[in-house]
């Protein structure tokens, strides 16, 4: 397995970490100070001007859309194993450089679905918006009253009338639907709940502005209020045209999957970026402490957690690189336990690491005063998005005891 990236990738590597360095780090006191501006005139979801104009930059300089593989965008795509250290960088400043670059979730997810699996109507009215950065996406899947752990569980019905599906259920932890640019939700849900249990499932196209759907609330994470929102969302006899539906009836499991295959490697790449700043920020902290008689740099638990926290960042990485590699060469089928694995152990490798630089920090590391207590709580919600890591252990389990249990 070869893993240096191509000159293509390196070319974009240089080009994005100069945009990082120039614009999105000097960027993020002002995107601080913007969003509590705007909290404060009872704005908390609007978006703050520096993000725009970091986007107009990005696309000056030809950094968007870089998550579509080359089969996608022939122009400048790159290969899921080239993407991943581009995703990574990002994650550094979770909160600008991802959107700058028209790379945030779930738009990322939401696009992959609509170009492989939406009509010519369906891409012409909502992925080249999406595309063109002009509009933000959610994606409705996870649900209050039911275990969502278990896709199969989902209640929320989509049924045929006529020409039109109507839909009614309660969704929630619908990520992006506060923000005024969300126009679109991909919702799942069940069409038939007497086929067989990966079949009840469609996907279908959900306007905003459509009569019944209610943003009840914007739902905190850990006490951040993220400016994107993750909502909860009734659907109260929600009428779509039948045109609306993605794929094909029954398909929603299966476009599920394929939605979450690159999508966890750009969320595994950018846990690790969050994990690289947070050793960075640990290491510099260190070395300018003092306590008890020494600088905390020559403190042997806080040496011990500085050479764990590199080390487990390398393995998550490796382990990472090798899941895109084998999709970028058998697809996401054939990496799938893979999958599952770094869904697990980049979550936990960058809580670990962050934990640890809270730890070096002091009070400082659960204040605002450092990206630590909001990486903190990014990534713990990382070990429940897409999926809980019980989930993922139990996947991987089953693929291992496959030959010694019948099945």
């Amino acid at each position: 397995m070869d893993f240096e990236p191509s000159a293509k990738a390196q070319e974009y590597l240089g080009r994005l970490q100069d945009f990082m360095d120039g614009h999105i780090y000097p960027a993020e006191p002002v995107y601080a100070e913007q969003r509590r501006e705007l909290i404060a005139a009872g704005k908390p979801h609007d978006l703050p001007t520096v993000v725009q104009e970091l986007k107009v930059e990005a696309r000056k300089r030809g950094l968007w859309n870089l998550f579509l593989p080359d089969a996608e965008d022939p122009a400048h795509g790159l290969s899921v194993a080239d993407y991943a250290p581009l995703a990574e960088l990002t994650g550094r400043s979770m909160n600008l450089a991802p959107e700058a670059i028209n790379c945030a979730a779930p738009d990322t997810g939401n696009m992959e679905v609509l170009h492989l699996f939406g009509t010519p109507a369906q891409k012409e009215q909502w992925l080249q918006p999406l595309l063109d950065g002009e509009i933000r996406s959610a994606f409705g899947m996870t649900e209050p009253d039911v275990a969502s752990s278990d896709a199969t569980n989902i209640s929320t019905r989509i049924e045929r009338q006529g020409d039109e599906y109507v839909i009614n259920g309660r969704k929630w932890w619908t990520t992006g639907a506060a923000d005024p640019r969300c126009k679109i939700m991909i919702l799942m849900g069940k069409t038939d709940p007497d086929d067989h249990p990966h079949r009840q499932q469609s996907m279908v196209l959900v306007p905003f502005d459509t009569p019944g759907v209610e943003i009840v609330r914007p739902l905190p994470v850990f006490g951040y209020q993220d400016q994107h929102g993750h909502c909860e969302v009734h659907l109260t006899d929600v009428r779509v045209p039948a045109s609306n539906l993605v794929g094909e009836e029954g398909g929603g499991f299966a476009i599920a999957q394929a939605r979450l295959g690159p999508g966890r490697i750009h969320h595994c790449m950018r846990a690790i970026g969050a994990a690289e700043r947070a050793l960075e920020l640990m290491c510099a902290r260190a070395a300018s402490r003092v306590a008890f008689g020494k600088p905390l740099a020559q403190q042997g638990v806080i040496q011990e957690w500085i050479a764990e926290s590199r080390m487990a960042i390398e393995q998550a990485r490796l382990l990472t690189l090798k899941t895109a590699w084998t999709i970028d060469r058998h697809g996401t089928k054939a990496a799938r336990t893979e999958i599952a694995a770094i869904k697990v152990v980049a979550a936990r490798v960058a809580l670990d690491v962050v934990d640890r630089a809270i730890q070096v920090h002091g009070g400082a590391g659960v204040s605002d005063d450092t990206p630590l207590a909001e990486m903190w709580a990014h990534l713990r919600t990382l070990r429940l998005a897409d999926g809980p890591d019980e989930v993922h252990l139990r996947s991987i389990a089953k693929s291992e005891l496959g030959s010694y249990v019948a099945r």
